[in-house]
């Protein structure tokens, strides 16, 4: 069986930048193991595999070693790869999803993605979890994550976290995160538990890191980058109980692949 594979660098508006993920289109659904034997081939952070039903298309996301219930970058790579791949014509993309109904449209020369928002609540982190990150004190939250708020971007910038303690110690993923001079705010994501030590722009972890700051620093409208040595670039906009997330893409490669 031969399979159309994209790879997008998503929330970049160039190649080389951003967050690599790789986008399959399919006309049905194959088994959950072949989904994620390809995903785990591709080995970038996450694969989206979607299938057009009717108006909608059903949409899933694939890290190489698990599968996830929500995925920003692989959102607007997917949705990249049909406006700019594969014509669609629909003026708004309707995604059905395990984190319920997602919508993407187009916002000028980027894509707006409209997320279910939470508020990270005050939580008593795990014993190691600090020390894994290589931080001695901070205030950490929790939404599907953990969020650490530390004092500077440069703090940031400067984490080397001990990813096999790291591991030991999360559910799922930990965002680091600071107030931002550039930008509103700045953070760097890690996963080691779900097999992507690091990844370079998490958009779904926008959906909780968004919220917080717009209530710190009083606004609704933020600007935020994520990553380390390679960065991309978010805009959120915190609407009630929704934030809409923005940004670039580019494709880096197309092909195909033979499974």
């Amino acid at each position: 069986m031969q399979l159309q594979l994209f790879q997008v660098d998503a929330f970049s508006a160039t190649t080389l930048s951003g967050n690599p993920a790789a986008v399959c289109p399919l006309a049905e659904w194959l088994p959950d193991e072949k989904l994620q034997a390809i995903a785990a081939e591709n080995n970038v952070a996450e694969t989206a595999y979607f299938v057009r039903t009717g108006e909608t298309y059903q949409l899933r996301w694939f890290t190489p070693q698990v599968e996830v219930d929500l995925c920003g970058h692989a959102t607007l790579a997917a949705s990249w790869v049909l406006f700019h791949e594969l014509s669609a014509t629909d003026e708004t993309l309707r995604f059905d999803t395990r984190s319920g109904e997602l919508r993407v449209c187009r916002d000028g020369d980027r894509l707006a993605m409209d997320f279910p928002g939470t508020m990270p609540q005050p939580c008593t982190p795990p014993a190691g979890l600090l020390p894994a990150l290589g931080i001695s004190s901070a205030t950490v939250l929790e939404a599907r994550d953990y969020v650490v708020v530390v004092d500077s971007p440069a703090e940031v910038a400067a984490l080397t976290p001990d990813f096999t303690a790291l591991k030991a110690v999360t559910k799922f993923g930990v965002s680091v995160t600071a107030r931002g001079e550039q930008f509103d705010f700045v953070s760097r994501w890690f996963g080691p538990r779900i097999g992507v030590d690091e990844d370079i722009t998490t958009g779904a972890a926008h959906a909780w890191l968004a919220p917080y700051w717009a209530t710190q620093l009083g606004k609704q409208l933020l600007t935020a980058e994520q990553g380390g040595r390679r960065k991309g670039q978010v805009t959120c906009e915190v609407k009630g109980d929704r934030v809409i997330l923005s940004g670039h893409a580019a494709t880096y490669l197309k092909g195909v692949v033979t499974v």
